[in-house]
């Protein structure tokens, strides 16, 4: 994006690749279809240290425009949950769109390119395998540390305190949560059940579905909750996300006295997950009909069925992660053009930045929009 946005300024570009190929990660993003952008891009849909940051760009290159981009060269997509929209058939044509703009303007690409050292005297010299390059801008948009089998790297960081750059902590973002013990047998008793719920810590909440794991909790709602989660908070489950569960049981137990708790909630969660509750929370009364249980013990379990607590061991880490957390300190950059504010001609963009979006093409959003911000002014 970078390098159409520069080419159609009449600037001569040359991307460097690591990999063996370009575009690994749209590639597989959303299942193989790209959730390439979300239509309600806001600046609280992004983690920053700086929440601000992101809005320059955001705001200068919005979906509509990537949207343009996409049906100029006839894509077909479609919208699903909450305005992300999907390639209707494979995420090659998101790569392709982009590849056939750099070949139209000129833009040259070598791929499997390992660089060995960056410098700068008056101009910026990359050294690699593939030669010696100086160029008076240089771009890095390596990303950050997330699934490293498809090549991530700390590459992007090491330049920037190579240049003296601040480079805040990072971590795993948008990542399954694991477990040990007891509860993490139970979620592997549970693999493969999935359920809407509303998951929180005690700051924030996400109503979407979770999924059990062998190791514990994935799904959008757990990926979601993930980039704000720390080591040691608790997480708690909301089974009802639109129902009062205390209501429902009291009702039931009068409209349906002769029956069985778990055939009552079985109506409402997968049966799995509702066994695994009778034995944390009933299991001496299993086989008793709704009539024999007293208003104030079904509360009492309405309450758990709705505030359900689980402490995380830890997130699966990068190895699973769909962004990374932190980066290169926004308060380096300038906002408009993504310019290192102490070298000139040293630009970041996309994930290597810290700035984060939420799950649902938002982190992709930030990717075009840092892109095009730079692109005009290399």
């Amino acid at each position: 994006m970078c390098a159409v946005t520069a080419g159609h300024r009449g600037r001569s570009v040359l991307i460097l690749e690591g990999s063996n190929k370009i575009g690994k990660k749209i590639l597989m993003s959303g299942g193989g279809r790209c959730n390439f952008t979300n239509l309600y891009c806001e600046p609280d849909r992004f983690l920053s240290a700086n929440r601000n940051f992101c809005i320059s760009a955001l705001n200068r290159y919005t979906p509509a425009d990537f949207i343009f981009q996409v049906e100029q060269h006839g894509i077909k997509y479609h919208e699903k949950t909450a305005g992300q929209l999907f390639c209707d058939d494979s995420s090659k044509l998101i790569v392709e769109m982009l590849a056939d703009d750099c070949n139209s303007l000129g833009v040259e690409i070598l791929t499997q390119c390992n660089i060995n050292t960056v410098e700068h005297q008056q101009h910026y010299l990359v050294n690699c395998e593939a030669g010696r390059f100086v160029a008076p801008s240089l771009v890095i948009a390596t990303g950050g540390l997330s699934i490293p089998k498809m090549g991530a790297s700390d590459f992007g960081y090491r330049v920037a305190r190579q240049f003296n750059l601040n480079v805040l902590k990072t971590r795993a973002g948008l990542v399954p949560f694991t477990f040990t013990g007891a509860t993490q047998e139970m979620t592997a008793r549970l693999s493969g059940v999935s359920h809407r719920v509303v998951l929180s810590t005690t700051n924030i909440s996400f109503t979407e579905n979770v999924l059990f794991t062998h190791r514990g909790l994935s799904g959008p709602a757990a990926l979601q909750l993930s980039s704000y989660w720390m080591p040691g908070e608790d997480i708690i489950l909301d089974l009802f996300p639109d129902h009062d569960a205390q209501t429902l049981l009291i009702e039931a137990k009068r409209q349906q006295p002769r029956a069985l708790l778990r055939s009552m909630l079985s109506a409402w969660l997968p049966r799995a997950l509702v066994l695994e509750f009778q034995a944390l929370c009933w299991p001496g009364t299993a086989d008793q009909p709704l009539a024999e249980y007293s208003d104030t013990t079904l509360k009492s379990i309405a309450s758990h069925l709705q505030h359900w607590v689980l402490r995380p061991a830890a997130t699966e880490g990068y190895r699973t992660a769909e962004v990374t957390l932190g980066g290169i300190d926004t308060n380096e950059l300038s906002s408009k053009t993504m310019e290192s504010k102490r070298h000139r001609g040293l630009y970041f963009i996309g994930e290597v930045v810290d700035v984060t979006g939420h799950l649902g093409g938002f982190n992709f959003q930030w990717a075009w929009a840092s892109a095009h911000a730079a692109g005009n002014v290399v």
